[in-house]
């Protein structure tokens, strides 16, 4: 599949709603995902479970977590260096791993359609793969750098992050042509990406230790 470059139909700035941390012992934010109440940060050593209302850190677990996070209505799956982690939310024990697609240059992580989809970094790819087998059914491929990777409402949302310019980005799954690009403001990076089912993305601020709730356009 032959990468496309086509200028988005539509350009704006990311409206940032709200910042949240840095969080004690967080010098960088990883991977991102959301289990319909609370948003799941990696930052490192340890995966934060936030209370998106007040802020606060409600569980940590204590468990590898280097890059993308996603949530399959049961099991959060992490992204470790050379492999993915299903990891049981209650416990934080790892149930099963899996090969990562990009050997250790992997970024975003998501679940969809019954598949975890899984950024390539440099690659500017993302690759759909079997979450038992760590097969690779399709690719995508990108015009950006893919940070963090996101499905909600049917469409498909990554970020981006090259030197001090980043955005959030919709493709069409297909070609992967950009339909709409949410720019952030310069300096401000996206590392995570996921959103919350309704109004906002929350993405990963890199070595800001933050979190940035960005509001998601209404689809026309």
């Amino acid at each position: 599949m032959s990468r496309k470059s086509a200028t988005p139909r539509r350009a704006q700035r990311a409206e940032i709603v709200r910042e949240y941390g840095p969080f004690d012992g967080a010098e960088q934010i990883h991977g991102v995902t959301h289990d319909g109440e609370r948003i799941w940060a990696a930052t490192g050593a340890k995966l934060l479970a936030i209370e998106p209302g007040s802020g606060d850190v409600v569980r940590t677990l204590d468990c590898a977590c280097d890059a993308g996070t996603a949530f399959d209505g049961s099991h959060l799956y992490q992204i470790v260096e050379a492999r993915i982690d299903k990891i049981d939310p209650a416990s934080g024990r790892v149930l099963a791993s899996i090969p990562a697609p990009g050997q250790g240059g992997d970024s975003g992580l998501a679940w969809a359609e019954g598949s975890l989809w899984v950024g390539q970094y440099r690659e500017r790819k993302i690759h759909r793969i079997d979450p038992t087998t760590g097969a690779i059914l399709r690719t995508i491929e990108s015009n950006r750098f893919v940070t963090g990777v996101s499905w909600v409402d049917g469409a498909l949302w990554h970020g981006t992050w090259e030197a001090d310019d980043s955005d959030i980005r919709r493709i069409d799954p297909d070609p992967g042509a950009v339909i709409e690009r949410l720019e952030m403001p310069p300096g401000m990076g996206v590392s995570g990406l996921e959103s919350d089912g309704g109004e906002l993305f929350y993405c990963g601020g890199g070595p800001s230790g933050t979190l940035r709730a960005v509001r998601r356009p209404r689809r026309a």
